[in-house]
């Protein structure tokens, strides 16, 4: 059976369930950049051909800062990969963005420290980030959240850290004038997979209000909402993978075109 996929599905803190998919199995992928955070495992939901991995390694067993991004999604792009929906527990900066809600973001804010891209040296190039998330994913995700009747906020702002500290209440003050939401991964998936001229949407759920609302962040409580979250992030992932387009519309495919230096 060969190995490849068109969707990807890659599973963050609150973890994406493989036995999800029929007749899944599990692959090692070996890349330039090193090992991915796990093995992936391939499979086929609702009709489409999906590998899921899980990005901070099964048992949770990679932080956020020490994340390979670079071979995660090299590693799908190597299956032959076309669209990846980034699933993500986020922190609140704004009222309206409670607890539980489902937010696919449109924008984002990389406040970490790391430069990542592919191409370090020879050939390089400048992509376009100034619609980081594909809209053809992002309106197959906002059509599947819809369907369910949850509350979602089809826009925000993703403003990334690199952790793995929570912030200090001064900076979770000062990031609520950029962003809606808050968190310490996906970013990097989004750059890398429009280098590799993937699509990517994220599925982001919200698990507290950040430090600013002066409720220290737990990651105990986190955890149970996440629980909470898993079943309606499962719903969510297979409604989506059923609508999934592979035939490309998007400007995505194209981002390499004009962008060497």
């Amino acid at each position: 059976m060969e190995d490849s996929a068109d969707l990807a599905i890659i599973g963050g803190t609150a973890s994406v369930d493989p036995g999800m998919l029929k007749e899944a199995r599990e692959v090692e992928i070996h890349t330039p950049y090193g090992r991915p955070s796990d093995t992936i495992t391939l499979g086929e939901l609702e009709g489409a051909k999906v590998a899921i991995l899980p990005r901070h390694g099964r048992g949770h067993t990679i932080p956020p800062h020490r994340i390979n991004f670079r071979a995660n999604i090299d590693a799908l792009h190597r299956l032959g990969v076309k669209r990846i929906i980034a699933t993500a527990a986020v922190g609140s900066l704004q009222e309206a963005y409670r607890a539980g809600d489902v937010v696919i973001p449109d924008q984002f804010i990389d406040w970490s420290k790391s430069v990542h891209g592919f191409y370090d040296e020879g050939r390089f190039y400048h992509v376009s980030m100034a619609d980081p998330f594909c809209n053809e994913v992002r309106e197959c995700l906002i059509d599947a959240v819809k369907s369910m009747g949850i509350p979602f906020h089809e826009k925000g702002t993703y403003l990334k850290i690199d952790g793995p500290q929570f912030s200090t209440r001064a900076a979770s003050k000062m990031y609520r004038q950029f962003a809606d939401i808050i968190g310490m991964t996906c970013i990097p998936e989004a750059i890398l997979a429009r280098e590799r001229q993937m699509c990517l949407g994220i599925l982001a759920t919200v698990t507290d209000y950040d430090v600013w609302a002066d409720r220290p962040v737990s990651y105990g409580e986190i955890k149970q909402v996440m629980e909470k979250n898993i079943e309606n992030t499962g719903k969510i992932l297979q409604r989506a993978a059923a609508s999934m387009k592979m035939d490309r519309m998007c400007s995505c495919p194209r981002a390499l075109e004009g962008a060497e230096a």
